[in-house]
């Protein structure tokens, strides 16, 4: 579990995690950087700029980097921290970016022809999903 949350935090820009995997927890309730959002973005989606607003609208997402450390709330960095898992994840299982990519951005049948991303950006339960099908397709599943 720990290393999981290493990972994340890795995936997020964020230091080391020390001793515990609630350092996570406690960096998300404290309002995860917006440069943990904007770096999980450009490697998720890197032609994307839009991506950043499936998050936080446009409006918001300007006004909050007029702050001098723009913060996620707590619901955006959970939203966040669960595609950084999802990620995560699929780096495991496809060891290449643009595998992981073509995975995430291509829809699939056992999400109702849903992309896997488009399921795993708007809900943590839909994150999971996505994870349970990456797991099924590293156990000889389809995925």
């Amino acid at each position: 579990m720990l290393a999981e949350a290493r990972d994340i935090a890795g995936s997020l820009g964020l230091k080391r995690l020390r001793g515990s995997p609630l350092a996570l927890v406690e960096s998300i309730k404290s309002g995860l950087p917006l440069a943990s959002l904007e770096r999980l973005a450009a490697t998720v989606a890197p032609g994307d700029p839009r991506f950043v607003h499936r998050f936080i609208p446009r409006a918001t997402l300007t006004r909050r980097k007029s702050q001098a450390e723009p913060r996620l709330t707590v619901d955006e960095g959970n939203r966040v921290a669960a595609l950084a898992k999802v990620w995560d994840f699929a780096m495991e299982i496809y060891r290449d970016e643009e595998k992981a990519r073509a995975f995430l951005h291509r829809p699939h049948m056992l999400l109702d022809g849903q992309k896997p991303i488009d399921v795993a950006v708007e809900t943590g339960v839909g994150a999971d999903l996505v994870v349970n099908l990456l797991g099924s397709a590293a156990y000889g599943g389809a995925a």
